[in-house]
């Protein structure tokens, strides 16, 4: 019984031995399967894959003893391919991040342009209120400061905020000065030869500055308004930054030993006849770092990058700096106009004293 069972243990090796042989054989005479892979992953032609296999003398990256299916023109597009499927998977990797950075930049600049627009208005509308004398005049100065925050945040580098809120004061001061501290010096039914002239106007705004007419106020508000709007600039710009090096990593290359290492990993073995066996994942892995190694430089400073953008995030998250600032602007502009009304007289009698401005004051 025993050896009945090994006759038949042998019967079978023997035909499976058989079977194997002659399937050899004919991948050994034939190119059919590599045309065939050839063909359905689109790589090229098929008049470049040969029948049966040469000698393969041209080959430069599939060099292996005895016959082979390949041919130069095969590995030209073998190099083709791996080149255009691994930038496509880089690019595929980098995508979700670059959208998610993106979506998140749009997010908080539309957040921002909400509040920018709320807070317009409600400065707009403290003037149309409260000082109805010079409001027509005042808005247009409102509009160009909320216009320069909106250019700060967004990453202008021609704008300051602490610029840009001492002009919004400077161009402010004559209107009040004129409408609200001296009202007489232009009453409304006024002749245009009755106006102060254009010297006396700008002479006020070059010197308020020098003269403080609204006291702390301009300071304390450039001040808030530099510190909150400084964090979210920062995280804008971070966040513009990141999609500039994602995107530059859409356009980088493969180098020639690169592209030569990918060949051999995936498509090399097709010249055999293999067009169904895997690499394994170690010949991957260190396929991929050297193409790579011009990259791995970034690690660290990617990390660092990503850890200051999650710190920028979630001191806006917890924090309500920014809100609170730019809805303090109606405050810090009201108490600045009290305070020059309150101080008018100290104030007429400093402009009085200025050669230019006191000339100008009684020509007027």
């Amino acid at each position: 019984m025993f050896r009945g069972i090994l006759q038949r243990v042998d019967f079978w090796l023997i035909w499976v031995t058989v079977v194997l042989l002659g399937a050899s054989g004919t991948r050994a005479h034939s190119c059919h399967e590599v045309k065939t892979a050839f063909q359905l992953r689109q790589i090229g032609s098929l008049k470049w894959v040969p029948d049966t296999p040469g000698p393969g003398a041209d080959l430069q990256v599939c060099k292996h003893p005895g016959p082979t299916c390949c041919t130069r023109k095969m590995e030209e597009s073998y190099l083709a391919a791996v080149r255009s499927e691994t930038l496509q998977k880089v690019r595929s990797y980098s995508f979700e991040l670059k959208y998610l950075m993106r979506d998140h930049a749009s997010t908080f600049q539309d957040t921002f342009q909400s509040l920018l627009s709320f807070t317009l208005n409600l400065t707009s509308a403290l003037f149309d209120s409260a000082y109805q004398p010079l409001s027509r005049e005042a808005r247009p100065l409102v509009t160009r400061l909320f216009s320069d925050l909106a250019l700060y945040l967004g990453g202008d580098n021609d704008t300051s905020v602490e610029r840009s809120v001492h002009r919004f004061y400077d161009d402010l001061f004559p209107l009040v000065y004129r409408r609200l501290v001296n009202p007489g010096l232009a009453p409304p039914s006024a002749t245009p030869s009755a106006l102060p002239s254009p010297n006396h106007v700008e002479c006020l705004t070059m010197t308020r500055q020098d003269i403080n007419p609204f006291g702390p106020h301009p300071r304390l508000l450039a001040e808030e308004l530099g510190r909150a709007l400084g964090v979210g600039r920062t995280l804008s710009r971070l966040l513009s930054l990141g999609r500039e090096v994602l995107n530059a990593t859409d356009k980088m290359g493969l180098a020639r030993e690169c592209g030569r290492g990918l060949v051999r990993m995936q498509y090399c073995s097709h010249c055999r006849g293999l067009t169904l066996i895997r690499s394994c994942g170690g010949l991957c892995l260190n396929v991929m770092r050297g193409c790579l190694v011009g990259l791995t430089g970034l690690d660290v400073p990617w990390r660092k990058y990503v850890a200051v953008l999650q710190e920028l995030a979630g001191t806006l998250a917890t924090g309500h700096d920014l809100e609170l600032a730019l809805l303090a602007i109606r405050n810090h502009v009201n108490d600045a106009i009290l305070h020059a009304q309150l101080q008018g007289p100290q104030i007429t009698a400093v402009v009085s004293m200025r050669p230019t401005l006191g000339s100008d004051v009684l020509a007027s």
